[in-house]
């Protein structure tokens, strides 16, 4: 599924096979099932991210078509379905009763998530929905146990996962010097006043969180809106985890830092070992006393390397068309886009009541107390 190759051509590739940008024909890749994807909500993500790792697994022998995009502005949706051949709709219900489609990318604003989500697995559709996966949780239960009763796939974009760092990193805590971690402690810095702090930037990391360090018991969080220049509760705020295996963690993030850089990081600690991953691009592993530190980063072949595999998104939709197949499970599922919303709100409920906040919550009880409160 995913190379270990840090996002440019593998070394097979480039030197035996004299392939350099790794578009050879690949015979396994060419006879997996052709997979018709559509697009609802066609913004800056869907154009910038989902469809140019549609092209990229296009020009690397995947199966795999974007047929059709709904977006509402006129400008956008000629201009996309001119430069990729694809046909365009200004309303999704039209898209998807018209077009053969087995798989739908939904990547519209936060609120319509669910009504866009319902309606594709009600028309049997499969899945991929965009982080955060509901602004409510019990909106989220409803579609993945829908998804569960109709057999579908239900994805959301946890892009992080498939990225080279961290897909590396997962390997070194399941399979050591890593293993059984103690402690993880994760940092997020965002920096844009418009955006929802823990909902649409940390939710990134609080993800990471569940991925390597499994469900999580209890939550605690402070926090402050030291500048007040956003109407979100707070623009520091430090979530501490009991997780349910016993261990703990951290994950500390602010608005307040440059908005150009995003910035984050992440440590996991074991017994004698431990690795940190920096800004999504530098994985190190501390393992010795004595020994050197490992570190591996992307070697940068001048104009070979390609972000839509570096980035995650390449190995998210080839494990969503593979899951749709049948061939592979997800990597990342519904449940867990479920999960990290629920830990964001699970922080939100402890800033608000000054307490620590034990797991699962009850959706019918806390959506609306932190919808009122959030606004």
């Amino acid at each position: 599924m995913i190379a270990d190759n840090y996002g440019h051509t593998s070394i097979k590739k480039m030197f035996d096979l004299a392939d350099v940008y790794g578009v050879g024909l690949d015979e396994e890749r060419l006879s997996r099932k052709k997979i018709r994807i559509a697009i609802v909500g066609c913004g800056g993500v869907a154009q910038s991210k989902h469809i140019p790792a549609i092209n990229r697994l296009k020009t690397i022998w995947e199966p795999i078509e974007l047929v059709a995009i709904s977006v509402r502005t006129k400008a956008q949706g000629e201009k996309i379905s001119n430069i990729y051949s694809c046909k365009w709709y200004s309303d999704y219900k039209e898209m998807i009763k018209n077009e053969e489609i087995d798989g739908v990318i939904i990547s519209s604003p936060d609120a319509l998530h669910y009504e866009h989500a319902m309606t594709c697995l009600e028309s049997n559709l499969n899945i991929l929905l965009e982080k955060p996966f509901t602004l409510s949780l019990a909106e989220g239960i409803e579609l993945c146990k829908h998804a569960d009763d109709k057999g579908l796939v239900l994805m959301t974009v946890s892009n992080k996962r498939y990225s080279p760092p961290y897909w590396r990193a997962k390997k070194i805590v399941e399979d050591g010097p890593v293993n059984n971690p103690a402690l993880f402690c994760g940092k997020f810095n965002l920096g844009y006043k418009y955006v929802n702090l823990l909902e649409d930037g940390t939710i990134h990391v609080l993800d990471l969180t569940r991925y390597f360090m499994g469900d999580v018991s209890a939550v605690n969080a402070v926090g402050i809106n030291k500048y007040r220049k956003s109407k979100y509760p707070a623009d520091n705020i430090i979530i501490t985890f009991a997780f349910k295996s016993g261990s703990i963690g951290a994950v500390y993030t602010s608005s307040t830092a440059l908005s150009l850089k995003p910035w984050e990081r992440i440590e996991i600690y074991g017994d004698g070992a431990w690795l940190a991953v920096e800004d999504q691009y530098e994985l190190m592993l501390f393992d010795s006393e004595e020994g050197p530190a490992k570190s591996w980063k992307p070697v940068i072949p001048n104009t070979l390397i390609f972000d839509e595999e570096f980035g995650g998104f390449m190995g998210l939709i080839e494990n969503f068309a593979q899951s749709i197949r049948g061939l592979e499970k997800p990597v990342v599922t519904g449940w867990d886009g479920y999960k990290a919303c629920e830990l964001a709100v699970a922080a939100h409920l402890s800033l608000k009541l000054n307490e620590t906040v034990r797991l699962p919550v009850d959706p019918n009880i806390v959506d609306n107390e932190i919808k009122n409160w959030l606004s």
